[in-house]
């Protein structure tokens, strides 16, 4: 089977013809060079595993210096890549010198046809594997960037999400896209990692995006990645997240925040499952498990023209609502309880419990920021009570009627916080519109949004 891209340099035009005629069949491209003027010039648009370089190409002139300084030219310009030297003139020493320099091998003309073959299969073998490991150890970097979440989950025992629980257990089997709709902080990032754990892929990695907070500008760069010297910062070749989640899943917090351009791109990459970084033009292939995320209704914002209709369909053959935290109120206790004992030796506080009035008085509060909200509501009580029993006034609970009542906040990040809901109402959770009326970017409303639990 054919594998691999050879660049084959040489001023003798019967030698190329006869390695064109014996090397078409074993690699998938042959590309030939009279001249090595132009060999680094065709080492970037042809991106060769493997050089057969000859030595010498001025008339009269054997020393072989000629093929040691663009054997250092190429070396400079792609150290990874094998290098087979080729002369008519067999010495030992220059053998030697050109080994040091960084040649993998030395081949003497007239050559035998099995020999060639085996050596330059051999340098091959040595460039792919380069190559895996190349990709191993940037696919570790991104991965690496990701938060070391942890996997326990408290699910509660009310119907809703009972029923919940069963349809994850049902999906994460397949390979089938599925799409988590609901709030903020009802836990949809919780949910797709539970239904990679109990999938065929949960040996592989979960690798998560937040669409929300990342610029058009490094869309294409984080999602599909880039070489080296693509743009002014890439001073290294990088995986992009969807090259990440290869054999893995891929998930896709916030869908909804991608603007309508980018969702063309997005689409694309889906569709062929390929992904071709930035500065490259060699497609890589990609096998992922898709799954996303949204607090945004995306068949209305398809008919209002703000999402592809034909992506939505894409990543939506599964559809999972996540309810919100003050329908299913009868697991606060068990939710609370959790995040009590989960986060109580971080604050080295053990021994720490919820007295029943707390317990009632959570139950009572609307919780607009859902379980997030009790989680960073729990957190805060531990970090701020004196004591082993955390009451209801460890709680610093904010109540929607505590703020109608003609006191006006009396804090930056209180005003702040209401001036940002004011506009999420009036704009219907509209991010761009919303980031316009407060003067500021997506990506900072974004962080904002997260900030407050809204």
């Amino acid at each position: 089977m054919k594998q691999g891209r050879i660049l084959i340099v040489d001023d003798n035009k019967n030698v190329l013809s006869a390695l064109r005629i014996l090397l078409n069949t074993y690699f998938e491209e042959v590309t030939l060079l009279s001249s090595p003027n132009t060999l680094l010039t065709m080492l970037k648009e042809k991106n060769p595993d493997v050089v057969l370089l000859d030595m010498n190409y001025s008339a009269g002139i054997n020393t072989g210096n000629e093929g040691l300084f663009w054997l250092s030219e190429v070396k400079k310009a792609a150290p990874d890549l094998p290098v087979v030297l080729f002369t008519a003139y067999a010495d030992i020493e220059l053998a030697v010198t050109a080994l040091k320099k960084g040649a993998s091998d030395f081949i003497v003309k007239p050559w035998d046809n099995a020999k060639l073959l085996a050596t330059l299969q051999s340098a091959l073998e040595l460039r792919l594997s380069r190559k895996e490991v190349t990709k191993l150890k940037e696919k570790q970097s991104v991965l690496n960037s990701q938060l070391n979440r942890e996997n326990d989950i408290c699910w509660g025992r009310s119907r809703g999400m009972q029923e919940l629980l069963r349809l994850v257990e049902k999906v994460a089997k397949t390979d089938a896209n599925v799409l988590i709709t609901g709030e903020n902080g009802t836990g949809k990032e919780v949910i797709a990692r539970k239904i990679h754990q109990l999938s065929l892929r949960s040996n592989e990695s979960i690798v998560t995006v937040d669409m929300g907070a990342i610029t058009e500008t490094l869309f294409e760069s984080e999602l599909f990645g880039h070489v080296k010297g693509a743009f002014t910062d890439a001073r290294i070749d990088r995986a992009g997240k969807i090259e990440a989640a290869d054999k893995g899943t891929l998930f896709l917090d916030e869908i909804g925040n991608l603007s309508y351009v980018l969702q063309a791109k997005l689409l694309n990459a889906l569709q062929s499952r390929h992904v071709t970084r930035v500065g490259s033009n060699e497609p890589v292939p990609v096998d992922i498990r898709l799954i996303c995320a949204t607090n945004h209704n995306l068949f209305e914002d398809v008919e209002k023209g703000l999402f592809r209709e034909d992506l939505l369909y894409r990543i939506n053959t599964i559809q999972i609502e996540v309810p919100a935290l003050r329908n299913r109120k009868e697991d606060i206790p068990e939710l609370a309880s959790f995040f009590l004992h989960r986060l109580a030796g971080k604050y080295h506080k053990k021994e720490a419990t919820l007295s029943r009035e707390a317990i009632a008085k959570m139950q009572e509060y609307a919780w607009p920021g859902n379980v997030r909200e009790l989680e960073h509501t729990i957190e805060k009580a531990l970090i701020l009570s004196d004591n082993a029993v955390i009451e209801p006034s460890d709680l610093f609970l904010r109540p929607h009627e505590e703020k109608t009542n003609g006191s006006a906040p009396v804090t930056l990040d209180e005003m702040e916080r209401t001036l940002i809901e004011r506009a999420i109402r009036h704009h219907d959770n509209n991010l761009s519109a919303i980031a316009k009326e407060l003067g500021i970017s997506r990506p900072t409303l974004y962080s904002k949004i997260k900030k407050y639990g809204l």
